[in-house]
């Protein structure tokens, strides 16, 4: 069995499209109608996706309280930077759990976590 995708239902499809593209770096795999008040963007080169769902009568979601994406990056401090100057927070770290792992949390445009985590050899 493999993991496919993560879903999302996405309250502004455009800011999260460019959200997932110019801050995590996924590019648009697929993005298509699924009828007439519903659109659907699939995300990611690798063999997981994140699927964006955007519905006109979609009602606000909560982020669940420990859920998160999890992405690697090559440097922490320097995300941190990236995402700052295009105007997001951190929402909580940088942490460092051991020598070789080092992570933050950043929140999307939906209040969903994301986790950019530095893998240290």
């Amino acid at each position: 069995m493999k993991f496919c995708w993560c879903t999302i239902k996405v309250r502004n499809m455009e800011e999260s499209v460019r959200f997932y593209q110019e801050i995590v770096g996924l590019n648009i795999a697929n993005r298509f109608a699924a009828g007439p008040d519903k659109e659907i963007c699939f995300m990611g080169d690798g063999e997981t996706k994140v699927e964006l769902v955007y519905e006109t009568n979609n009602k606000p979601m909560n982020n669940i309280e420990g859920i998160s994406m999890g992405f690697e990056v090559e440097s922490v401090d320097k995300m941190i930077d990236n995402i700052k100057e295009k105007g997001f927070t951190v929402a909580s770290g940088p942490v460092q759990p051991n020598p070789h792992t080092k992570f933050f949390f950043i929140n999307d445009p939906n209040g969903w976590s994301i986790q950019f985590v530095e893998n240290i050899k």
